[in-house]
């Protein structure tokens, strides 16, 4: 929180996003739907407009050692140099205005289908892909991005529906 800020919304969702897509976490059953959690709280305060977000005092007084973030930031420095080429600002249509509050109900709706997504095999990952790209969209000012990320998030819920029924 210190190093991102109260105002980061897409930076939250992009570390959630990250958090569900690690093995570690995103493998383990209930770690998607404590993540789901995390993001339903962060999206609808996107939605309702705050400027900076808001969390439980007992989410806030968790830490992680600067070793493991060090370790983490070492790991993730090559792939988000590949990244940063991607992405850029364009089709603000996507990611401005209305379609800020859009992001903000799609991020509820993944939120809400995590637990589901566990019974599914790998569509938490697709979740947790999403939301990572919903961040970096935000972040980035990258429409294209987020339009990409709806699609992502379209094709999962149907394949969460097509195998729940």
């Amino acid at each position: 929180m210190d190093m991102i800020g109260r105002r980061s919304f897409g930076p939250m969702l992009l570390v959630a996003g990250l958090v569900i897509l690690a093995p570690v976490i995103g493998d383990i059953p209930g770690g998607p739907s404590i993540m789901g959690m995390f993001v339903f709280l962060i999206a609808v305060q996107l939605l309702i407009g705050q400027e900076h977000f808001w969390l439980p005092h007992w989410l806030l007084q968790r830490a992680i050692s600067s070793e493991k973030l060090a370790t983490a930031v070492k790991w993730l420095r090559k792939p988000a140099g590949y990244i940063d080429k991607l992405i850029r600002p364009r089709l603000l249509v996507f990611v401005n205005g209305t379609a800020k509050y859009i992001i903000a109900v799609v991020c509820i709706l993944i939120a809400l289908m995590l637990p589901f997504m566990e019974v599914v095999p790998f569509s938490a990952n697709a979740g947790g892909l999403a939301l990572v790209a919903f961040g970096l969209a935000l972040i980035a000012k990258d429409g294209l991005l987020a339009l990409l990320s709806f699609i992502l998030t379209g094709l999962t819920a149907s394949l969460i529906i097509s195998n729940l029924f």
